[in-house]
């Protein structure tokens, strides 16, 4: 059964009549629940895959320490004074099978580890590609030149250590994803996962085991002329046990983020100057913004 959640939730098996569903979720929510998707990323899979994640976070630190990555991308991090709560792993493109090998020689991972590893990022790839391709249709733009396919897609897995102190903090801020859309695996058993409804409260979203939460980020935001929304989300502690996570995150085109054709006429000028999610980043970065406001340096008033 599924707990109470009032976020949409789309059935990925029964497209194109979910299409409007879609459109409404991607509009009014900016994130939705997935349901039936496992002929692309099967149950067992997913749950062979958290069963790595939660090993790899047992490794020794100074192994985990290998996780870097050279394309602006901290790789692993470490729990401190200042953020006792929260670690994590990753990789920059999981869709790159370079990418993913490098992750795994770093981590010293098993034969069997990284036969998981490979086979879950090669589903995932595979889901959010449709989802993307999914989210373009609902706007009537062709996906014939898009190249999703092409888009780098960030890997993070998540463990938050939640202890009886740190019960009603926050575990990770207030933000929005900065990409274009990120799949969350999330944890079976432990919630925390809240977004932001358009009234400005904000909605738990509790485990709901063999489901996907999508959330679309700043990228969907521009290059659908602010037609998508892009959702606010926290982590709160609610109970003192540890909870993890598995997040995909496409990016979005390789070079210029811009509305489409489709999506740009005389009633609906362009919202946004084009951008490159790297320079878009960089400056979200430099400025330690978190919550979209670097959108504002983008916007082009009508």
């Amino acid at each position: 059964m599924a707990a109470e959640c009032s976020i949409p939730v789309i059935d990925y098996l029964k497209f194109p009549n979910q299409s409007s569903k879609l459109l409404v979720a991607s509009e009014e929510w900016g994130c939705f629940r997935l349901v039936n998707y496992h002929d692309v990323l099967p149950r067992t899979l997913m749950s062979d895959m958290k069963t790595v994640v939660r090993s790899l976070f047992d490794l020794p630190v100074e192994i985990k320490r290998r996780n870097v990555d050279g394309i602006a991308f901290k790789g692993y991090i470490a729990l401190t004074a200042k953020n006792p709560l929260y670690e994590a792993l990753g990789l920059y493109d999981m869709a790159s099978r370079s990418d993913v090998d490098n992750f795994c020689s770093q981590l010293d991972v098993s034969p069997q580890q990284r036969d998981t590893i490979l086979k879950y990022s090669e589903a995932i790839h595979e889901l959010v590609v449709g989802i993307g391709t999914k989210l373009a249709e609902s706007l009537g733009v062709s996906t014939e030149n898009m190249g999703i396919e092409m888009w780098p897609c960030k890997f993070r897995i998540n463990k938050y250590h939640f202890t009886p102190e740190s019960v009603g903090s926050p575990g990770v801020q207030i933000h929005t994803d900065s990409g274009f859309l990120t799949i969350l695996q999330d944890d079976e058993d432990v919630g925390g996962l809240e977004v932001m409804d358009k009234s400005g409260e904000f909605v738990p979203v509790d485990p709901w085991p063999n489901t996907l939460l999508v959330n679309l980020g700043d990228m969907a935001k521009v290059w659908s002329n602010g037609r998508f929304r892009n959702v606010k989300h926290r982590v709160q502690c609610k109970e003192a046990k540890i909870r993890v996570t598995i997040a995909s995150f496409l990016l979005g085109p390789r070079g210029m983020v811009e509305a489409p054709v489709e999506l740009v006429d005389d009633e609906h000028p362009r919202l946004y100057v084009p951008t490159t999610y790297e320079d878009y980043r960089k400056t979200m970065l430099s400025l330690s913004l978190q919550a979209c406001e670097a959108l504002a340096l983008l916007y082009t008033p009508k």
